[in-house]
């Protein structure tokens, strides 16, 4: 019994002895590498080419910034035993001078992650301490910084099973503070590292959907969801927890417009995600909205990508399109647009096109002769209807064209939309 309670009792000194060593020699390592480098730059020029004159300086600078190197890693060391085995508001100190550190250096990022830090950070993230929970968050941004390897720990320390279950206890700092770090973590999705989207998904939604956060803030929390989109497994967390209502009402926004129609691209390709966005009421009205962004090329793209998917092999959902009045608009696109966006345009005018010359086949009731176009049997009546078709064409064409040019003539260039409208023939047009 006394054995056992003595070997317990000695494994934290052990442990902490082992910490202390390692941490020792990982220091000693990098000030060396960092010597070394120092001192092969100085040596490796020709001294030919030097002039006397200039050594003397050379070597002061040389020699002070060798010691500011010295000074950057005791502080380090410092840091780290505090945030270890000081008090919480040594631990506060260290933090914020290690996340300071880290941030200007890659290497230290890498040095520190392995010291056994990050759980301490992470309690310290998920502390009620508002001072505590900054200086927490704002070093483990810090050190997810471009290092997959900081990243996973942060993740087995269990930081997504530690967010604030209510975001408005969060001051805007510090709520902007953990979307970079979800949007940084968020990049573990395109790995085969698994991320629990379940304990994400609902604290970015909270922090868009909610008024007091600011554009930065939410450009972060959709770049988050935008990764965690890529991955079709995410779909069911994503769809579930309102994530397509939340970005069809943020697309309508076009400072984070296109942030939002790129995880909506990404859902939609998806049998949850497409049933959600064809049963939300803003579905197509807001998408065809987006296709009058003459300014915001991208969106359109995007936007119209979305409306091609969705109309795909659905009768319904071109019939609710069509009834909204998208085929104007998407003349206007097909004219004015990028040449993505026109391909798209064009694309959906053929479907309505194809759907409409199905629907004025042979039907019940009284009909009227047909006659093929250049037939022999009556070219007289051939001809009539060739003009008929002509007129009507072109009475379509322009009630459309007018449409589009009271669009254009905010901007000034409706007289070149009519200039390109009479050169324009209706056999180019597809619709």
């Amino acid at each position: 019994m006394s054995d056992s309670t003595a070997s317990s009792s000695s494994s934290p000194i052990w442990l902490y002895s082992y910490i202390k060593l390692r941490f020792f020699n990982r220091i000693r390592r990098f000030l060396r590498s960092k010597n070394s480098n120092r001192k092969r730059n100085t040596t490796s020029s020709d001294p030919h080419l030097l002039d006397t004159s200039s050594l003397r300086p050379v070597k002061v600078m040389v020699k002070e910034s060798s010691s500011d190197h010295e000074d950057d890693g005791l502080g380090l060391q410092r840091a780290v035993k505090k945030l270890h085995f000081g008090s919480w508001e040594e631990k506060e100190l260290a933090a914020e001078e290690i996340g300071t550190l880290a941030m200007d250096d890659v290497k230290v990022r890498k040095l520190v992650g392995g010291l056994g830090i990050i759980p301490v950070l992470v309690s310290m993230a998920a502390s009620e301490v508002v001072d505590r929970r900054r200086v927490g968050v704002f070093a483990l941004v810090q050190l997810a910084n471009g290092t997959y390897t900081n990243k996973a720990l942060m993740v087995e320390a269990g930081i997504f099973s530690k967010l604030p279950k209510d975001i408005n206890i969060l001051d805007e700092p510090t709520r902007h503070q953990f979307a970079e770090l979800l949007m940084l973590l968020s990049s573990l999705a395109n790995t085969p590292f698994p991320l629990p989207s379940s304990e994400i998904v609902p604290f970015l939604v909270g922090i868009l959907e909610s008024d007091s956060s600011n554009v930065e803030t939410k450009q972060s929390c959709l770049g988050a969801l935008h990764n965690l989109s890529t991955m079709l497994d995410n779909a069911g967390d994503l769809v579930s927890n309102g994530v397509v209502d939340t970005l069809l009402k943020l697309s309508s926004d076009k400072e984070i417009s296109e942030k939002a129609l790129a995880a909506l691209g990404n859902l939609v390709v998806t049998l949850m995600g497409k049933k959600a966005m064809e049963n939300s009421p803003l579905v197509p009205e807001s998408l065809i909205e987006i296709l009058t962004w003459d300014e915001k090329s991208k969106c359109q793209e995007l936007s119209s990508y979305i409306l091609m998917i969705l109309a795909h092999q659905s009768s319904d959902q071109r019939a609710k399109m069509a009834k909204s009045g998208i085929v104007p608009v998407l003349l206007e696109v097909a004219l004015l647009g990028s040449s993505l966006a026109q391909k798209r345009a064009l694309k959906l005018l053929q479907w309505f096109k194809d759907e409409r010359q199905a629907k004025m086949g042979p039907h019940s009731g009284p009909q009227t002769a047909r006659f093929a176009f250049g037939s022999p049997v009556n070219p007289l009546e051939a001809q009539q209807g060739k003009k008929m078709m002509k007129n009507l064409v072109k009475q379509s064409l322009h009630k459309n064209m007018e449409m589009i040019t009271r669009r254009a003539s905010a901007s000034g260039d409706s007289s070149k939309i009519k200039a390109l409208i009479i050169s324009t023939s209706s056999k180019s047009l597809p619709y």
